[in-house]
């Protein structure tokens, strides 16, 4: 059992590392760099501030309920990507290969999973929910702070795949309970 988890380890880990020298030889078109950049700054957690505020001031109970089960989903999911990132160890990619013209600097040293997925879609769902007209606008939100995770080097493909099923569990579970 053993080595068939190191073999499917190996499996998504040589793959995660030739998808991460494609993009760090990747000269994106200035508009893609400006909102992977924008995207990945957005989901340094401001956005979502605004956004629970805004819920909590304009939405009534649904709005509060809507932030409750958002808050629960993303604060689990914090604990979550501290404690896994500790226990996996893994480098980022930006640490082991250069990137041709992302200079962004990482938060912390380690790569699995992605925080930043993790938040956004335990956020995303909820709201999703409460507000489905909004839905459209949040996934993508949320799927482009996962992609822009990998293309400036600060994630592994497995990492943002992985962050983002966390966060979407999480957000069921608080969700359940809230």
């Amino acid at each position: 059992m053993a080595g068939l988890a190191q073999s499917l380890i190996g499996f998504i880990e040589a793959r995660d590392h030739a998808l991460m020298r494609k993009v760090h030889r990747w000269r994106a078109p200035k508009w893609i760099r400006l909102w992977m950049i924008a995207a990945t700054r957005g989901g340094d957690g401001w956005i979502w501030y605004l956004a629970g505020l805004i819920l909590a001031l304009f939405g009534g109970a649904e709005g509060l309920r809507t932030v409750a089960r958002s808050g629960l989903a993303a604060g689990l999911g914090i604990g979550f990507f501290i404690f896994l990132k500790r226990a996996a160890g893994r480098r980022r990619p930006c640490t082991i290969e250069p990137h041709c013209w992302s200079t962004l600097l990482p938060p912390d040293q380690f790569s699995f999973p992605s925080g930043h997925t993790i938040t956004a879609f335990a956020i995303t769902l909820p709201v999703a929910q409460q507000y489905p007209d909004a839905a459209p606008g949040l996934y993508f939100l949320a799927m482009s702070i996962a992609v822009s995770r990998i293309v400036l080097g600060m994630h592994f493909l497995s990492d943002v795949i992985a962050g983002g099923i966390l966060g979407l569990l999480l957000a069921r579970f608080a969700c359940a309970l809230v």
